[in-house]
Order: structure tokens, then C-alpha cells, then sequence
């Protein structure tokens, strides 16, 4: 986490020669991802397509000069005509479980709906950016950050882990096609923007709520708005079939968790959850599943991935797309910022 410069108000911005004629196709545009990448995009003065399912919310794209296109990843003809004639597509549509259920429907959305990206894009001629996750990688431990090629342990194979790790396994098949194509793996994000939420639901749960416990585990730690930059990098510079991790700061949930509470004014956690109640909770969480059908967000898949250690490096990314991530303290209070300005806190 070094290099950034002192006035964190100013953006991080790779110049981009705005293509007049061919737009950018943005999926997932709806999301804390992939709105921001829209308004970088608008901001550096490109064309702007995105993928909208019929009935999204509409507050994300409200006031912005984007070309929409009604459609879904997992309908082939809908996805052929939003890469019609773009330069580039920024794939962040991705539906996140972290449970065992919903296997079947994460693949369509994850796994489908990429691999009809990749044939979009390479029949179109376009530079295909895959906005993957940290989560299709391997973990790290507190002492050995892992990276995009080396790991110490295996990520709980829970049902978002394997539907992303099979997305980015059509990515690479579409390379060995021709496809132009890199990968991109963000880590837990926070910032501006999150309009379901979702990286922020961690942070309003603290705020909302008294957590005396935190997770066992830990993660790397970034600020949406320097993803995007290296999204935007990595679609400039990246090299055709590499991967490259964006995140920042490493850090135990223990001591991200009270400066959740700090930054909102909570109640913190003073302790980590305990292995005989990590797994209670699992179990009751399973339990629950079996007799309603419904996987709560608290499950056994949940707990094992919040006692892992996310934490990783990111020299590649820094060396070969000039990437750069600015405190964590900036990014926790920026997002509270914009929670209570859109109503959220």
C-alpha cells in the first residue's frame, strides 16, 4: 500500500483515447463493479454500452449517458447484440452465493453467461476484460500472501468459489481460440456506488447491529475506484491471456471489524469467533436450509470461507499496469460516506 498520493481526493486516471466510433460494453452495470467502471468510462469521455436485465433498478444509470441494452448474459442473441461493434467488454456480471445451494443457476449466470461473452467478443474483434474474484484463486496465510500463480491453501469449493473458477477456465479456452483476452481478480471491495449492496453489506451489519465477534479469518482489503482504474489498465495494457490481483491491504477481520465500528460509531467486536461456535452456526445455518429450502447467508460454505486467510499480493499488477490503492481508512469512510447520503445507514 504505497505510492498513493497525498491528495486521495484526486483520481488515479490511465488516459484512455476515447474511440469515438465503438463503444465499451459494460455488463453487470448495475453492480458496485461494474457502476463504477461506467462513470470511469464517461468520466474519460468513451461510449458506453451496458447489459440490462429487463426490471433492474434503475436508480444506478439514472442521469448517465449510457446506450442500454435490454438482456440478460445467459441469452446468447441478447449478448450477441450488445458486443455488436464495441472495442472492448468489461464482464463484471456475476451472481455472488456463498453457500452450497444455487449451484445449478450460478453456472448459467457465471459459467453460461461468460462462455456467450467470450463468443461474442471474439466474433466482434473485441478486447475481453474478465472481472473475476480473488475467490477463484487460491488463499494465503498471515505470514505467505498469496498470489496469482502460488498459494498455501485450497478456498472452501463452495458453489460461488467453483461457478467463478469455471468462468475463468472459458476465458482461457476462448484465448487458446484467439480470443484477446485478460483476467482481472479484485479482492473485497469497498466505495461509492454499491447500490444492492454488496461488499458493503459487511460494514453495514456492523454498523447496524452489536457484533460482539468477528470471523476468525482475514482479507485483502481495496477501494472500488482504484479497481476500476486497473480494470481500465488491464484492458489498456494487460498482456492477452495473463491474470492480475487488485486489492490492498491485508488485514484479520478482527481489526477490519472495529474500524467498521470507529468509522460508524458502533459497537465493535472485542474477539474472534471460537472454532466450537464457528461450528454451531454452521450447523444451524445448514439446518436451516434443509427445512425451508432457503440457505441463510449465515452457513457452514460462509463460516469456513470467513476463517480462511484472503490475503495476497499485488506486485504484478503495480509493476505491469501501474496500479495503486489508497488507504483502507479512506476507502471504510468514503463508503459510509455514501451509504448515508443514499439512505442506507
Amino acid at each position: 500500500m504505497t505510492g498513493y498520493p497525498t491528495d486521495i481526493s484526486a483520481p488515479i486516471i490511465h488516459r484512455i483515447e476515447p474511440a469515438r466510433a465503438k463503444p465499451v460494453l459494460v455488463t453487470g452495470a448495475t453492480g458496485l463493479v461494474g457502476n463504477n467502471l461506467v462513470r470511469c468510462l464517461l468520466d474519460q469521455g468513451q461510449a458506453v454500452r451496458v447489459l440490462v436485465r429487463t426490471g433492474a433498478d434503475p436508480r444506478p444509470l439514472e442521469g448517465l449517458d449510457v446506450e442500454q441494452v435490454l438482456g440478460d448474459v445467459r441469452d446468447r442473441a441478447a449478448v450477441s447484440r450488445a458486443c455488436d461493434g464495441v472495442q472492448a467488454v468489461l464482464h463484471a456480471a456475476a451472481q455472488i452465493h456463498l453457500g452450497w445451494t444455487q449451484l445449478e443457476q450460478s453456472r448459467e449466470i457465471n459459467v453460461q453467461g461468460t462462455r456467450h461473452l467470450v463468443d461474442a467478443a471474439r466474433h466482434a474483434g473485441a478486447r475481453l476484460v474478465q472481472i473475476s474474484s480473488v475467490d477463484a484463486l487460491g488463499a494465503g496465510l498471515p505470514d505467505r500472501p498469496a498470489d496469482e500463480e502460488n498459494f498455501s491453501v485450497e478456498k472452501v469449493p463452495c458453489t460461488y468459489v467453483l461457478t467463478k473458477r469455471e468462468s475463468d477456465q472459458v476465458v482461457h479456452q476462448g484465448i487458446r481460440e484467439g480470443l484477446d483476452a485478460v483476467i482481472v481478480h479484485p479482492c473485497f471491495m469497498l466505495g461509492p456506488w454499491d447500490w444492492k449492496p454488496s461488499s458493503g453489506r459487511m460494514l453495514l451489519a456492523v454498523a447496524q447491529r452489536f457484533t460482539p465477534v468477528a470471523p476468525a479469518g482475514g482479507c485483502n482489503v481495496c477501494d472500488i475506484r482504484d479497481v476500476a482504474q486497473g480494470i481500465l489498465a488491464a484492458w489498456q495494457s494487460g498482456k492477452t491471456g495473463r491474470g492480475y490481483i487488485l486489492g490492498g491491504e491485508n488485514i484479520r477481520y478482527l481489526e477490519l471489524w472495529k474500524l467498521f465500528a470507529k468509522v460508524t460509531g458502533a459497537s465493535g467486536p472485542a474477539f474472534r469467533v471460537g472454532p466450537l461456535m464457528r461450528i454451531a452456526a454452521g450447523c444451524w445455518g445448514d439446518l436451516c436450509t434443509r427445512l425451508s429450502g432457503q440457505e441463510p447467508e449465515l452457513n457452514s460454505a460462509a463460516i469456513a470461507l470467513s476463517s480462511q486467510y484472503h490475503f495476497y499480493g499485488i506486485s504484478r499488477a503495480q509493476k505491469e499496469l501501474g496500479y495503486r490503492c489508497r488507504p483502507i481508512q479512506d476507502s471504510v469512510q468514503d463508503a459510509w460516506n455514501w451509504f448515508q447520503e443514499y439512505g442506507y445507514a
